[in-house]
């Protein structure tokens, strides 16, 4: 595996018995020192997507999903180095033929719409979609979704980041970012979808925790529903009380507060306190702005775009 692997994914593919080598920065580096692992210790190598049986086996997936849901109009399905496509659209096709079946990428690693356009493969970096992060695509699923992938999205990270957020909060379910990308791209071309019935396939949880504590502290900022407000107060007792007083009264909730007396360019009489809130919405935090506005106190908030 790749050095960045998340130690989720290494810790229980540990505890299922296997050996764990971490090498390289990307699947391909990792790929090339395995296959150097098995020449030399006389062992098979089995290819994680460029390979007929892993491809039919990945397949099941679609076949199960189209034995629950028949209906579906439309399969939505991550893409890395191909396979998982590959077999879904097989199976997804040889069920239901009008069925129209779509790839998400990661827009850092757009292996499959790389190569469907000639363009050299790319490698991003670091993705919060490690699962789907592969330069380039395999060569057998390259084929397969040459004839029958109707159609390739890519997502951006903070698309993805947003849709384990939404599939935690609404769905109930945790989802690492290789899975989410799917949501992600029915989200970009909602209008399209609208009125279809649309399968994703979420394909991993393996989130680290700290990752998935990150994104959800992130989402709420995103949200309103944690929000940081800078305000600058004369430097006197029961000033900080006071604006504490008018958050509760506005029914926000106070996690943490930081004062700035040296650092600043205010008069030496003043100070800034930094008060991250939280709040129930949007709405919500330009009501507890428009209280603390009318103190006569300068005001703003750093945790989003806007300024008061």
């Amino acid at each position: 595996m790749p050095q960045w692997t998340p130690f989720s994914k290494v810790q229980q593919t540990q505890n299922l018995g296997a050996e764990v080598i971490l090498h390289g920065d990307s699947i391909a580096e990792s790929a090339v020192r395995a296959q150097e692992i098995c020449d030399v210790e006389g062992l098979t190598f089995v290819h994680p997507y460029d390979d007929d049986d892993i491809i039919a086996g990945q397949g099941t997936v679609a076949l199960e999903l189209l034995q629950d849901y028949p209906e579906l109009e439309v399969l939505i399905v991550p893409v890395g180095g191909g396979g998982l496509i590959a077999g879904c659209v097989i199976a997804a096709k040889a069920v239901n033929p009008s069925i129209s079946v779509m790839g998400i990428e990661a827009a850092l690693f757009p292996s499959l719409a790389n190569a469907l356009q000639g363009v050299a493969p790319a490698d991003g970096g670091q993705s919060i979609a490690d699962g789907i992060a592969v330069k380039s695509i395999g060569d057998k699923p390259l084929a397969i979704a040459c004839d029958l992938v109707d159609d390739v999205e890519m997502v951006s990270e903070s698309e993805i980041e947003q849709s384990i957020f939404d599939f935690l909060e609404l769905d109930k379910t945790v989802v690492e970012g290789a899975g989410a990308a799917t949501l992600a791209g029915l989200c970009k071309r909602r209008a399209e979808f609208e009125g279809k019935r649309v399968g994703l396939i979420a394909s991993g949880g393996n989130i680290d925790s700290r990752v998935l504590a990150s994104v959800i502290t992130r989402g709420l900022v995103r949200g309103g529903r944690i929000v940081n407000f800078r305000i600058e107060i004369f430097d006197v007792p029961g000033q900080l009380g006071r604006m504490a007083d008018i958050i509760g009264a506005a029914g926000g909730n106070i996690i943490e507060v930081r004062h700035q007396r040296l650092f600043s360019d205010i008069p030496v009489r003043k100070l800034e306190i930094d008060i991250m809130i939280e709040t129930r919405s949007r709405p919500h935090v330009s009501e507890i702005m428009e209280r603390l506005s009318g103190t006569a106190h300068r005001v703003r908030i750093l945790s989003t775009t806007e300024e008061g």
